[in-house]
């Protein structure tokens, strides 16, 4: 079976996506990292293929994506529509929030993401 974790030639390309957090992905990943969600851990910019997801949870095979204004743009819709069905193929399931709902809705988005452990 070939590997699609972390595949090699994007390992530069996850350390500098992880050393320049967006303000929203920093405050998440504050709450998500160390199994502090339900006690499940997650992994920031991990690749899945040509992909690299902004969180991953492995447990769940969910991941978790943060989209800024680029996302909400004709391409930006259809790259986010690939990608979404490249990973459902692969057996992960995606949830998306709009950066602004870190802000302004934490705990529902929490919540979310919560609601879909063990939905395999």
């Amino acid at each position: 079976m070939t590997t699609l974790n972390n595949l090699p030639h994007k390992k530069d390309e996850r350390r500098t996506l992880r050393n320049n957090l967006t303000p929203a992905e920093a405050k998440l990943w504050s709450v998500l990292k160390s199994g502090q969600l339900a006690g499940r851990k997650f992994r920031r910019q991990h690749s899945i293929g040509e992909f690299i997801l902004d969180f991953y949870c492995p447990q769940e095979k969910l991941a978790v994506e943060l989209d800024g204004a680029a996302h909400f743009t004709a391409s930006g819709n259809l790259h986010d529509a690939e990608r979404t069905d490249y990973l459902n193929s692969v057996g992960i399931r995606v949830v998306r929030f709009e950066n602004k709902l870190i802000w302004s809705a934490l705990d529902s988005v929490l919540h979310s993401i919560e609601s879909n452990f063990g939905a395999r």
